[in-house]
């Protein structure tokens, strides 16, 4: 029986794609990390604790918080951290309740307006809805920045009520905000506080911190998050927001009196020792290095891919941005930052090829497609991260600009723009292998367009219908009814 579960687990494994067998370039956790900072997750230790024992059996766990947090207040800037969101959504929950509570201590409590610009994370209004605040877009300009015209008009229209902004930066347009320093000055001059989703952080007022992101933790689908609420300390307002950070019932923290966002004080504890390992590992240089790599790797694969594809959004200022210890590049003139938007929506004109055919057929040159239509419709956002190698970056683009080259084709009519290598994509081994092959074009060339493509995962379905299923939610699972016994 043991074997046969060891196979079973084998088989499930060989048939999925992960960021083992290629890049899967949609996700910002997705990083490779040594294999040593995950070892303390198996340690009885720290996996076997109750979040409510006793003070004096956790001493190592205190240690370990009480050096990470002071760890990242040296790196951000920030005064005071929370460790007890237990995800990227409660994070912003978190700060903007912080704000909320800050507002109604200074009898300010009418300001219920978030203002969220166009290029922010998804999860931002609705956040902003759970802390009860009213959610007002800001556009974004022609180079994907804040719209600062637009801006302006909106903080002026709801200056009595403006709560807070919630920035996300670098933007979701891959570009760093060239007027994010304006922008902060506008919101507080009018009263508001600034939220900040992202991991350069400056001249904000509340923010989430995503340690899993750039401090070793790399979530999965399945997988748990953790998330630090950070508060800067401001000249004219010193620490004015720590008072509001989560408590806990149970077990005090800090004497923090505000109401706990999770079950456990510190949230997802286990996570934390792979932060603390990280850190110590790569040092000041080594996260310097880290976040230059991932600005370099983006701009690299943009610039090979801007002839064959349009980049959105580029940069259009220089100058330099410094947090703590480290500097980084900011807004140089025509590059992008730690992401970026190629736009495919022409093709669907020019070669009756949609964005989600385009995604199909790199299952086909054995990558996972970037993200698709977010932020912005019939476009692919890529992000490749510091961990990526030029050889498996060069593989993609590769991939990307033969793709392109198909869809020439197509627009040429030496492709039928029906029955096509991009419209029947993915194909799979048994659809490859079989008998019958009644298609315009080869096997070669459906299965094996490269030559890294006979190592490849091979995809386990061939095309569904998504529309379909998006448009019938019907559960194919039998009723409750058919499990009664006869």
């Amino acid at each position: 029986m043991k074997d046969i579960g060891k196979r079973w687990c084998e088989r499930g494994e060989d048939g999925q794609f992960s960021i083992f067998f290629s890049s899967k370039p949609n996700k910002i956790m997705n990083h490779f990390y040594h294999d040593g900072l995950l070892q303390s997750i198996t340690w009885p230790e720290f996996a076997n604790l109750h979040p409510f024992a006793p003070r004096n059996q956790w001493e190592g766990y205190a240690e370990i918080f009480s050096q990470v947090e002071k760890w990242l207040c040296e790196i951000t800037g920030y005064d005071k951290i929370s460790l007890q969101p237990n995800s990227g959504a409660s994070g912003e929950y978190t700060g903007l309740l912080a704000i909320r509570k800050y507002l109604q201590s200074i009898d300010q409590g009418q300001r219920d307006v978030c203002l969220i610009p166009i290029s922010a994370h998804g999860t931002n209004p609705a956040s902003a809805n759970m802390a009860n605040m009213r959610v007002v877009v800001v556009d974004a300009d022609r180079h994907g920045n804040i719209n600062y015209k637009d801006l302006s008009a909106k903080v002026e229209k709801y200056k009595n009520e403006l709560a807070a902004i919630m920035i996300t930066y670098p933007s979701t347009h891959g570009v760093f905000e060239s007027s994010v320093v304006d922008v902060c000055a506008k919101i507080h001059e009018n009263g508001g506080q600034v939220y900040l989703d992202g991991a350069n952080l400056n001249a904000q007022g509340a923010c989430r911190y995503p340690l899993q992101v750039k401090w070793a933790w790399a979530r999965t689908e399945a997988g748990i998050s953790l998330h630090g609420i950070c508060v800067l300390k401001f000249v004219f307002s010193k620490m004015h927001l720590a008072p509001f950070l989560p408590g806990h019932s149970v077990v005090p923290v800090e004497e923090r009196k505000s109401g706990a966002v999770s079950a456990a004080p510190y949230g997802s504890s286990s996570i934390i020792p792979i932060t603390w390992a990280y850190i110590r590992m790569m040092a000041g240089v080594g996260l310097k290095e880290a976040s230059q790599m991932a600005i370099l790797n983006a701009n690299y694969m943009a610039k090979r891919l801007e002839a064959a594809y349009r980049i959105v959004y580029k940069a259009t200022t220089s100058s330099y941005f410094r947090f703590s210890f480290i500097r980084l590049l900011q807004d140089e003139q025509g590059l992008v930052a730690h992401e970026f938007i190629i736009d495919c929506k022409d093709f669907k004109k020019t070669a009756g090829v949609e964005v989600v055919d385009i995604a199909k057929r790199l299952m086909d040159y054995g990558f996972h497609a970037p993200t698709m239509s977010f932020p912005v419709h019939d476009c692919f956002m890529i992000e490749p991260t510091e961990s990526e190698d030029k050889d498996e970056m060069d593989r993609l683009v590769d991939s990307l600009l033969a793709i392109r080259e198909e869809i020439a084709l197509i627009e040429t009519g030496r492709m039928d723009r029906n029955v096509n290598p991009l419209k029947m994509a993915p194909h799979t081994l048994a659809v490859l292998t079989a008998t019958k092959w009644d298609r315009p074009y080869s096997r070669e060339v459906a299965g094996f367009p490269k030559p890294w493509c006979a190592h490849k995962v091979w995809p386990s379905v061939s095309r569904i219908d998504e529309q379909y299923g998006d448009r019938n939610l019907i559960c194919s699972c039998p009723p409750t009814e058919a499990y009664a016994e006869q």
